[in-house]
């Protein structure tokens, strides 16, 4: 079982607003690759409440232009005003690209087990980011975090799909705060 239902999916952008009278609607973007995320024919699956008649539904792009700096959105089935601002505040969501080998997004690594000489040791609770190397956050048992290295040395197997990563961590990485 999935430990997030999300982790195939990635969240592109929020509609904001409607624009003009033909039903586009100006987009707030949460990639930073609009020009490959919003072709057209691209089909996005939306995030409303359940009272909206739009639940349930995906839209298809037809065209993005670009209005004084701001993206503006035009979808199949949404011909008008009226039909644009009853999306306004719809997330949108698109497939994940697959990751590259040895790359993941940090939502894939965040909840995985970490397996230390195949026992649980912790859970990823985030990933930091540094300029010489990332870090996996892991929680312990006791509640406290440990930085490890996200290098193939010390975590040498991540498998998203099983929840787990493994660590071969060098001695006391993981014993720091343990009594002796």
């Amino acid at each position: 079982m999935p430990r997030h239902s999300d982790r195939d999916r990635v969240r592109v952008g929020r509609l904001v607003k409607a624009h003009g009278l033909k039903g586009a609607i100006k987009l707030e973007l949460y990639t930073d690759d609009p020009q490959r995320r919003f072709v057209p024919g691209a089909a996005f699956s939306l995030q409303v409440p359940e009272s909206s008649p739009w639940h349930g539904r995906t839209l298809t792009l037809s065209e993005l232009r670009w209005y004084n700096g701001a993206p503006v959105a035009f979808f199949e089935g949404v011909p008008d005003r009226t039909a644009a601002e009853s999306l306004v505040r719809a997330i949108l969501w698109t497939e994940a690209d697959p990751p590259e080998d040895e790359a993941w997004y940090d939502h894939q690594l965040v909840g995985l087990d970490v397996l230390r000489e195949g026992a649980k040791a912790g859970e990823v609770v985030r990933v930091e980011h540094l300029p010489g190397q990332d870090l996996l956050v892991v929680r312990v048992e006791d509640g406290t975090e440990v930085l490890v290295p996200f290098v193939k040395a010390i975590v040498p197997e991540v498998d998203v799909a099983a929840g787990r990563v493994t660590v071969t961590p060098p001695a006391g990485l993981f014993e720091i705060g343990e009594e002796e």
